[in-house]
């Protein structure tokens, strides 16, 4: 069975959400027979390379609040990271760009090191101080570290158009599959799972999609997989304290 996971690097819902699917796949007893493939999202498509802002301020921005209030707010999604085991930088942090993140997705997909790839930039983003954003030899390095050769990971970044075409696939797909929002998860193309979900949800969710075999047309969402926290166009949900 397939799962597809749609997310962004730059979104802490997919970091917390990420953790707490890797946590019901691991105790899945099927777990062997399930391929995860990971599907490119990018909740600032229009955001240039190069140009990141710190965190703080953004959020202050998006959402019509004070510094002192995004930070706290990024203190209540630190804690939710933690309880997963996860690092979790609450200030300096910045955001941009993460086109050419994906596209080095994609690489690490024909590779066979996307999930690897995807840890590494998420630790990368969240826990560490160096930039992600618009830093080709970071990426670079991040890439190696994932278990890519330097020269392949250099050639796609150089290349704006090298999987391109895979990344606005994806993103189209998630469109069509009616995502607004990541993370956003889909079982078998059968049933769909929005959100940082609990663990045990996602147990739930397995289980239903692996015992069932009759298809359904478009996406259902298993019981007790509505409301989990998300990030879309105009912003991630705020942990309340």
């Amino acid at each position: 069975m397939r799962v597809e996971i749609w997310s962004d690097i730059a979104c802490p819902w997919c970091y917390v959400g990420k953790a707490r699917f890797d946590k019901a796949l691991a105790a899945f007893p099927h777990r062997d027979r399930i391929e995860v493939v990971h599907r490119s999202f990018e909740l600032d498509p229009a955001r240039p390379k190069g140009a990141p802002e710190l965190v703080l301020p953004m959020l202050a921005k998006k959402y019509g609040m004070s510094e002192a209030q995004a930070a706290e707010a990024e203190r209540n999604l630190g804690q939710n990271a933690a309880a997963e085991g996860l690092p979790y930088l609450t200030e300096g942090r910045d955001h941009g760009s993460t086109f050419d993140m994906h596209r080095l997705l994609h690489l690490a997909k024909a590779r066979g090191r996307q999930d690897e790839l995807l840890a590494v930039l998420y630790r990368a983003n969240f826990a560490e101080t160096a930039t992600v954003f618009g830093d080709d030899e970071r990426l670079v390095a991040l890439a190696v570290e994932a278990g890519l050769e330097e020269a392949e990971a250099r050639e796609v970044l150089a290349d704006g158009q090298r999987y391109a075409a895979e990344v606005r696939a994806d993103e189209r797909a998630a469109t069509e599959l009616g995502a607004s929002g990541v993370p956003f998860f889909v079982l078998d193309r059968r049933y769909g799972v929005s959100g940082a979900q609990p663990a045990d949800v996602f147990t739930q969710a397995l289980t239903q999609a692996w015992e069932s075999h009759v298809p359904a047309s478009g996406l259902a969402t298993p019981a007790g997989a509505e409301g989990g926290e998300a990030c879309g166009p105009d912003g991630c949900e705020v942990p309340k304290g």
